[in-house]
C-alpha cells in the first residue's frame, strides 16, 4: 500500500491555468482522482463550466474562474480567491499557452508580446505569487509545461520557440532559488498530444513525418499526461527539482 499513498495528493489544492482542455484538462481530472482540490483558470466560461462538472463529479472540491493569463493585473486577485474557497495553494502547474506560428522576417511585434506573455511571462508571475504563499507553509510543487521547441529549432514560431525555450530555464533558476523553501519546480515537455490544437497537424506528409518519428507510433492523450504531472505533484518527487520531463513516446531520442 505504500506506493498508492506516495502518490495520493489529498489535501493538497491544485491550480492549473488553461485547464479546461487539452493537456490541462487531462492534468486536472488526474489531480482530482487522485484526491486534490481543484482549481482552473482559463477564458472560456462554458468550457470551464463543462469541466468543472467533470471535476465535482469526482468528488473533490472544485472551482473554475475565468482568467486571461496576460492580465497581469488579474492574477494575483485570482489567486487570492482560490484560496479563499478552496485553501492555500500547493500545486501550481502553468499550462496556458498559445503559438503563432509565421517566419521571423513576417512575424508582428504584437504576436511575439502576446505569445511570450502567454507561455513565459505570465508562468513567472503566476509562480512568484504561489511561491510567496508555499513559502509561509514550507512545501509546494510548481510544474510548467514546456514544449519539443524549449529543446529543438523550430521552422517557424519563434516566439513560442523562445518562450518554451525560456520556460525550462526559469524552471531550473527557480527551482535553485526556491529549494530552501521545500518547494520544487520542474517542467514537462509533452510530445504530440491530441488535442484540439494539434488537429492540423493530424493529417498528411507532416502527420506521417511525426509518427515515423515518434517510437510509439501514435499520437498521445491528454491523460497520459496526468500521470508525470502527479508525480511532479506527490511526495513522491520531493527529491526532484529543475528537471525536464519528456513525455512523447520517445520523439525527443530520435
Amino acid at each position: 500500500m505504500a506506493a498508492p499513498k506516495m502518490f495520493d495528493l489529498s489535501g493538497n489544492v491544485a491550480v492549473v491555468t488553461g485547464g479546461n482542455g487539452g493537456i490541462g484538462r487531462g492534468i486536472a481530472l488526474g489531480f482530482a482522482e487522485a484526491g486534490a482540490a481543484v482549481a482552473i483558470l482559463a477564458r472560456n466560461e462554458d468550457k470551464n463550466r463543462g469541466v468543472l462538472a467533470e471535476l465535482e463529479r469526482l468528488g473533490v472540491p472544485a472551482i473554475a474562474l475565468k482568467l486571461d493569463v496576460t492580465q497581469r493585473d488579474q492574477l494575483r486577485p485570482a489567486m487570492e480567491n482560490v484560496e479563499r474557497k478552496l485553501g492555500p495553494v500547493s500545486i501550481l502547474v502553468n499550462n496556458a499557452g498559445i503559438a503563432v506560428m509565421r517566419g521571423a522576417m513576417k512575424f508582428r511585434a504584437e504576436d511575439w508580446d502576446r505569445v511570450v506573455e502567454t507561455n513565459l511571462s505570465s508562468c513567472f508571475f503566476l509562480s512568484q505569487i504561489a511561491a510567496q504563499s508555499m513559502a509561509q507553509h514550507q512545501r509546494g510543487k510548481i510544474i510548467n509545461i514546456a514544449s519539443e521547441y524549449s529543446i529543438f529549432g523550430a521552422q517557424s514560431g519563434i516566439a513560442y520557440a523562445a518562450a518554451k525555450g525560456g520556460l525550462v530555464q526559469a524552471t531550473k533558476t527557480l527551482a535553485i532559488e526556491l529549494a530552501p523553501h521545500n518547494i520544487q519546480v520542474n517542467a514537462l515537455i509533452p510530445g504530440w498530444i491530441d488535442t484540439d490544437l494539434t488537429v492540423p497537424a493530424q493529417s498528411g506528409k507532416f502527420f506521417e513525418e511525426i509518427i515515423t518519428r515518434t517510437p510509439a507510433g501514435r499520437f498521445g492523450k491528454p491523460e497520459e499526461m496526468a500521470g508525470a504531472a502527479i508525480f511532479l505533484a506527490s511526495h513522491a518527487s520531493d527529491f526532484v527539482t529543475g528537471a525536464t520531463i519528456c513525455v512523447d513516446g520517445g520523439f525527443a531520442i530520435r
